[in-house]
Order: C-alpha cells, then structure tokens, then sequence
C-alpha cells in the first residue's frame, strides 16, 4: 500500500510517500512505519553550535494494531569544546615569599662565601712562605748557609736574581696585599713579606743560619703589614738594603701593625728558622706572633725573634 500524507515545513505543503506498506516493519532504530492517515509535522531547529540544520519529524499516526502515537527523532547536537587552558601567574603572596626564601639563602651563604675566599688566601699566603723558605735554602746552599740579604743588596733581589731561586716576583705579593704588582723589581714591584729584622747585625750583614737556637720557634719571614686600620702593605721591590723586614709588630717600611692578616686580624700566618709555616694568633699570654718575651704562658717568646 502506498502511503501518502499531507506535510508542512515552514508553512509550506509538502508531499510525504512512506512507500508501500501492509503492516509495521522495522526500521534502522528498531521503529516500524505501517498504514497510516494523519497530519505530519515537520520542525527545523536551529543548533547554536553548528551552522546546520537539524530536523525532528513528528509522526501521527494510527496503526491496525496501536493507538495513536507520537515518535520523536532526536536533534543533533554537537558537544562545546573546552576552551584552551590558560597558564596562572604568581600571584604576589607567592612572589613575596619567593623572595622571602632567596633573602635567607643569601643571608646563609655570603657569609660561607666570605669564610671560604678567606680560606683560599690563608693557603694561598702560606704556599707563598714554602716557595720563599725552599729559595732561602737554596740560596744559604750556594752561599755557605748565610742568609739573603746585605748593606748592598736586599734579600728579595738576591732570591730572584733572575728567576734562579724564586720563579716570579709575584711570590713576594701576599694574597691579603691588595695592590697590584709588575716584575720589574722596583717601585712597582709589591712586596708583602719581611725577613726577621734580628737575622742582620748592626752593619746589616746577615748571620748564617747554624747562630739560630731554636729554629722552630725562631720566624724566619712573614708578612710586613703597614700601621693601618685595615689589612695594608708598603713594601716594594726597590726597599732599601736589606730589604723589607719585620719584628714583631713593626715591619720597615711600614710601621707597627695593629692586628693580624686573617681571621678578623686575630692571626696571621709565619715561616719559621726550620722552613715549616704555620697559622699563629697575632697576640695572647699563650703563644703569639708579637710575644717577645714570656707573658706567662708563652715560655719560647724569647726565641721567636731573637737567633
């Protein structure tokens, strides 16, 4: 049977053939068209998300079997897609304890940081006094045990000589001596180190080193700071015969020395008659670099500067 039905889309006839049919039969969804008389309802919908149309027809109609019934086909719809994800800025809690963190970071290390360029200076400093003891031994070798220095030729000059004890003047330069330096042996040439001011007699000719009583109390050479506030050195390569010197506090040329070359000036670091260096406070009742004699528990002090 052939079935005809009057329609409507937007309020236009149209004509709607459902085929020839007896009875239900199963569609695609499991429905059935049949014989059928009645008015068929066709709606056009708008979808907000696509630019296409979606249908829903509406059919009514009346089957041998059934009542009347209404079946609904539903819209096609398109899923909203999630927009993209935006990335959160710190916001200034965060900021402020970012900053908070990284204040106590660098209030923790720049204090480490200070203490280990400290460190590097104080080994840089004694390495120094071991290249100028291993030169003086060299030199009191070739010169019958006498120590550098005379009324006519200072001590650095005599060790240098040509780079034949010493490999560079730049060995005479404490790393606590802030100027800068050149290898030309004069004015510019900064020297940091003094020889024991006692090594000479009074027509500055040095002694040999066997007239020394206890070599390892007696200093040998250590830095010769000037009468400054600070850390501070005056010493050149063109010092006058025999060269820079130290006693004690008092370093020619210079001055007196208020404090030692390291540790917030507490110490200061010496090489001694037996050629082994060592770090020692620069004053105290015990052992000390400035002790000339015994404050009481420093029994050597006699011997610390006097051969």
């Amino acid at each position: 049977m052939q079935a005809t039905a009057a329609a409507t889309f937007e309020g236009k006839p149209v004509d709607v053939d459902f085929g020839p049919s007896s009875g239900p039969e199963p569609d695609a969804d499991g429905g059935g068209i049949g014989s059928c008389s009645g008015m068929i309802y066709i709606h056009r919908m708008q979808n907000p998300l696509s630019s296409k149309h979606a249908f829903a027809v509406l059919f009514r109609f009346r089957s041998p079997t059934k009542g009347n019934m209404i079946r609904s086909e539903p819209p096609i719809s398109m899923a909203k897609s999630s927009p993209p994800p935006v990335e959160r800025a710190f916001t200034l809690l965060e900021l402020l304890v970012v900053i908070a963190i990284i204040t106590i970071l660098a209030a923790i290390a720049i204090p480490s940081l200070s203490s280990a360029r400290e460190r590097a200076k104080i080994v840089k400093d004694m390495s120094n006094l071991r290249q100028i003891g291993t030169a003086t031994q060299m030199y009191m070798n070739d010169n019958n045990g006498v120590l550098p220095g005379s009324a006519t030729a200072t001590w650095m000059l005599q060790l240098e000589q040509s780079q034949k004890y010493l490999s560079t003047w730049r060995v005479l330069e404490s790393p606590f001596d802030t100027r800068s330096t050149s290898e030309l042996g004069n004015a510019t040439t900064a020297v940091s180190y003094g020889i024991n001011a006692n090594v000479y007699d009074v027509n500055n000719a040095a002694i040999s080193a066997d007239k020394i009583r206890k070599p390892t109390t007696f200093i040998l050479f250590a830095p010769a700071q000037a009468s400054t506030a600070s850390v501070s050195f005056t010493g050149a390569g063109n010092s006058s015969p025999p060269g820079v010197k130290v006693l004690a506090a008092a370093s020619t040329p210079g001055g007196n020395a208020t404090g030692g070359t390291q540790n917030n000036r507490a110490k200061i670091n010496a090489i001694f008659g037996d050629l082994h260096v060592e770090s020692m406070f620069w004053s105290g009742t015990g052992p000390a670099f400035t002790n000339t004699s015994d404050p009481g528990n420093d029994p050597e002090a006699q011997y610390r500067w006097s051969p």
